[in-house]
């Protein structure tokens, strides 16, 4: 039998994108874990995304898959009636996204920064959009998470489209969690550091290469996903009701070292 914390977000319905992998695998099973039912978004591994379909029922859970390119509103609201197999959602988090393409602003084509801002900060409006009108029609009441990144403060050189999409992703959480106060809606993001996921494989297949960069972090290492969905479900919880409008930054001190010997 299991214990009481694992059934915190029972009978809770969450919509969950890019759950192929990396952070919005790890947020997906830990919430299904916890008791909720899980929407599995995936953009195109559809192998990965029953993995992580299989994962939660052999822990008890329940969840549905369903394709979605989030930087299409139709595809967006797809989703969302397809979610209603399981309920009305009261959870959602956006962990899709694109990284950044290494190319400086002066060579880079339009049309890959269109493509990082649609999927990043445009598929991040069109969820919320969809969440919110449904949670409204339900009488108020819900959670939303934002994954957003230490870069929405922290500039990278080759990754303006990236760091740009960030940062409006954060200012987008705090104005919703403004209009939606009145309603009972938490609005919250996430800010990663560096996390071991396949955004950064190259450090995943090279100890080289991980030691190298994680010099840069305080803790010396860089943050796993479960680390990441434990401090999601605290957000999605009912412990977190006072929440809004935060940025919670998970980056081993990383963001402390800004001016550092300067």
């Amino acid at each position: 039998m299991k214990s009481e914390i694992y059934q915190t977000l029972k009978n809770k319905v969450a919509v969950i994108t890019g759950t192929e992998s990396g952070i919005g695998q790890a947020i997906a099973i830990e919430l299904g874990t916890r008791g909720a039912d899980i929407v599995i978004a995936y953009h195109e591994d559809e192998k990965a995304a029953n993995e992580t379909l299989k994962t939660i029922e052999d822990n008890g859970g329940k969840a549905i898959i369903q394709q979605t390119d989030v930087s299409d509103f139709k595809q967006v609201q797809a989703l969302f009636k397809a979610a209603h197999q399981l309920g009305t959602p009261y959870i959602l988090v956006n962990s899709a996204g694109i990284d950044a393409s290494g190319i400086p602003v002066v060579d880079m084509d339009i049309d890959t920064f269109d493509q990082t801002i649609r999927a990043n900060l445009y598929g991040t409006f069109y969820m919320c959009k969809e969440f919110i009108r449904l949670r409204k029609a339900a009488g108020g009441q819900g959670k939303i998470i934002n994954l957003s990144s230490v870069h929405e403060d922290i500039p990278r050189a080759g990754a303006a489209e990236y760091c740009a999409s960030k940062g409006a992703i954060r200012n987008l959480t705090r104005c919703l969690a403004l209009e939606l106060a009145e309603f009972k809606i938490n609005v919250n993001n996430i800010a990663p550091g560096m996390v071991l996921t396949p955004m950064n494989q190259k450090a995943i297949d090279d100890p080289k290469e991980l030691e190298k960069q994680v010099q840069s972090i305080p803790w010396k290492r860089a943050a796993e996903p479960w680390e990441v969905a434990k401090l999601a479900a605290y957000l999605v919880s009912e412990d977190a009701s006072y929440a809004a409008g935060q940025t919670f930054t998970l980056d081993g001190g990383l963001s402390q070292n800004l001016g550092q010997g300067a």
